[in-house]
């Protein structure tokens, strides 16, 4: 998940980042079958990121087919009509290239890093996955054993592995954003191939993508690829966002939750404003004040100074419509899930009964804007962050001004926003316990 256009995993530096600032130019223009596209010529280093989003996710799913896009993020590696199954990996490793695809609530993103001199391989293998990937009996069989050890593996065998969905699914009661992305194995084991066929045919069209190609290339000439590898792929039928509008909490919801873990932890979902509204950014910088780095107000408090806890955390989840904050904390062996949350409510009261420094928000502005300039450097990075700003945020101009909406946030904004958000009607709050057989 990603509050900013750009990625949150890159080390901290100590000092501002506003001198290294530098525009990202880009040119874009739609095809004929509604496929937008955006270049961006950069000849820094000798490669090219090719990568397309489609504007699907698990909130385009029905309750009876929930996890079918991530599950096409794994299905459409299985090939095409000219890609033997099994060797559209193959062809990128072989010439010297790596490739991905992650899904969310609202997108899905696949792309490739090749050599600058491999673009038209890219292209061509986009244009194979978009106009006729392999959607069979097979395929689907194959990946949903892939599927179903993923499972497994990052979430019913992983210790809290299941901390996201149960929040989900009590802070939404309408809207699809309440079962988790990776779905659920009843849902993809009774589906039949004409279900699969058919969510592929809907979704995966030109005038549902955003393709971005950056790096090593002349604008010009790829304009020109781009128009011969994807002109001819037919339009789809328009494809109809979720309007579903949920209803606000109407009070706290509380549950225990019994798992097999060692320490118990504390759980708090609030409902936020969705991804590129005002609300959103200030809500990032409360989740950042609160648990980002050593020095971050929970981890100080409740780590340091209490030592009521071994790990804290604080993220939004960045969905178009509007989503949920959550706030976590793992208690040590001597600290039960009540005296936890007492003291991660403390440190939640303080964000509205004063507003925070002018060095703390300082600090905070100055990591974002490193994070920004560090994103941005990297070629496959720009190419994320463009096909986001477009594809969610619906300008593709924010890649270069997304960072000033967080610049321009005051300590009474961020005040305003805790006592907005921030407050026991508008959340979900979970102990999770560990189960009898579980405890030392």
């Amino acid at each position: 998940m990603r509050p900013l256009l750009f990625a949150l995993s890159v080390p901290m530096l100590a000092a501002p980042a506003v001198a290294q600032k530098r525009a990202v130019a880009y040119t874009e223009f739609d095809l004929p079958n509604g496929l937008h596209v955006i270049l961006h010529e950069d000849h820094g280093t000798p490669i090219v990121a090719v990568s397309v989003m489609y504007h699907v996710g698990s909130k385009n799913e029905t309750p009876d087919r929930r996890g079918f896009a991530h599950f096409f993020e794994h299905l459409l590696f299985e090939g095409s009509a000219n890609i033997k199954r099994g060797e559209f990996s193959k062809l990128v490793e072989n010439a010297g290239g790596v490739l991905n695809a992650n899904t969310n609530g609202d997108r899905t993103y696949y792309y490739e890093v090749l050599p600058s001199n491999q673009l038209e391989l890219g292209l061509w293998l986009e244009s194979e996955r978009m106009l006729h990937a392999r959607v069979d009996q097979v395929g689907v069989d194959t990946q949903r054993e892939v599927v179903k050890e993923e499972r497994r593996q990052r979430y019913e065998n992983q210790p809290y592995g299941t901390l996201t969905m149960e929040v989900l699914q009590r802070a939404f009661t309408r809207h699809p954003y309440q079962w988790p992305t990776i779905g659920y194995m009843e849902d993809l084991d009774a589906a039949s191939e004409a279900d699969y066929q058919a969510f592929y045919k809907k979704f995966y069209v030109p005038n549902n993508a955003t393709l971005v190609v950056a790096g090593d290339v002349d604008v010009a000439r790829t304009r020109e690829l781009v128009q011969r590898y994807f002109g001819d792929i037919p339009r789809g039928e328009k494809v109809e966002q979720p309007t579903i509008v949920e209803p606000p909490l109407g009070g706290e919801v509380r549950d225990i939750i019994h798992d097999r873990i060692q320490l118990p932890a504390v759980v708090m979902g609030y409902r936020i404003p969705a991804n590129g509204t005002p609300d959103f950014y200030a809500v990032e910088l409360l989740n950042r004040l609160l648990s980002n780095g050593n020095s971050a107000r929970m981890n100080v408090a409740l780590k340091d100074r209490q030592q009521v806890a071994v790990y804290c955390g604080a993220f939004n989840f960045p969905f178009e419509h509007p989503g949920i904050a959550m706030l976590f904390a793992i208690a040590n062996a001597k600290t039960d899930a009540e005296q936890l949350e007492a003291a991660m409510q403390k440190e939640i009261d303080a964000l509205a009964t004063a507003p925070i420094s002018a060095e703390e928000l300082a600090k905070l502005k100055a990591q974002l804007e490193t994070e920004w300039v560090a994103d941005n450097s990297r070629i496959a990075g720009i190419a994320g962050n463009l096909a986001t700003a477009h594809c969610l945020l619906g300008n593709t101009e924010l890649i270069n001004t997304e960072i000033d909406r967080y610049l321009s946030l005051t300590a009474e904004d961020l005040q305003r926003a805790a006592k907005t958000y921030f407050v026991n009607q508008n959340r979900v709050v979970l102990h999770y316990l560990p189960t009898p057989n579980s405890q030392p």
